[in-house]
């Protein structure tokens, strides 16, 4: 098991939805950039990181960890996200942190007994979980699925929910706050050490969806269920 003092300066890569989003912390300050930029991660990852460091004071060589959001999320960016961080990693020898995206979005939140995460997944379906984040527990697996067809875990009565979309079927809602993760939140997760550290060649991404993309056929089915 590899161990990272966190005392040392720690960086974050979001890649997983539009908005590219990259945080360091150093000795105790955060800096943060975030960039609304559609699938343009991988021409605006580079550039971005070298201002975030302009700002830290830093460079890549100090850094104690890399932390990448490991999905479920958006195909190509989460890709992106981890190749850049792999690289990084290879060169310098750098540890990796994975931290699921729905995590970070449900510990975004005051602490709940019920927290469901969701978020769009495309093709009529969402990316979910549900989390106690009070006892910093997961009640679920992560899943994906159609929202309607959501249901609560076992000896849960209601839920808070967050996320990027709305979600309803026979779900007791508390609240929905419409939000998603930044880098900070994935590197508050990371610093907890509940998270395992890897090599670069052994970082890996949560497919929790093997199938990324419609037919045409399912495609038109899906625009004729909508009407």
């Amino acid at each position: 098991m590899l161990n990272i003092d966190f005392s040392q300066p720690i960086l974050a890569i979001d890649c997983g939805t539009s908005v590219m989003s990259l945080g360091v912390c150093v000795n105790h300050q955060r800096f943060e950039i975030n960039q609304n930029i559609g699938a343009k991660q991988s021409e605006n990852l580079l550039p971005a990181l070298r201002d975030l460091y302009a700002q830290a004071g830093i460079d890549t060589p100090q850094l104690a960890a890399i932390v990448f959001n490991q999905g479920p999320g958006a195909f190509t960016g989460l890709r992106v996200g981890i190749g850049v961080a792999q690289g990084l990693a290879a060169a310098f020898d750098i540890p990796l942190i994975g931290v699921p995206s729905l995590d970070a979005l449900a510990y975004s939140l005051p602490p709940c007994p019920c927290v469901l995460a969701a978020m769009d997944a495309r093709m009529g379906e969402v990316f979910y979980a549900f989390f106690d984040t009070v006892k910093q527990q997961r009640l679920s697996d992560y899943c994906v699925g159609r929202a309607n067809d959501i249901k609560l875990p076992e000896h849960q009565s209601q839920c808070l929910v967050a996320g990027n979309i709305q979600v309803s079927g026979s779900l007791n809602i508390i609240d929905y706050i419409e939000k998603m993760p930044t880098a900070n939140n994935f590197l508050s997760l990371a610093t907890t050490g509940r998270y395992p550290a890897s090599t670069a060649e052994k970082a890996s991404l949560l497919y929790v969806r093997h199938k990324i993309a419609l037919t045409v056929g399912e495609q038109i089915a899906l625009k004729d269920s909508k009407k």
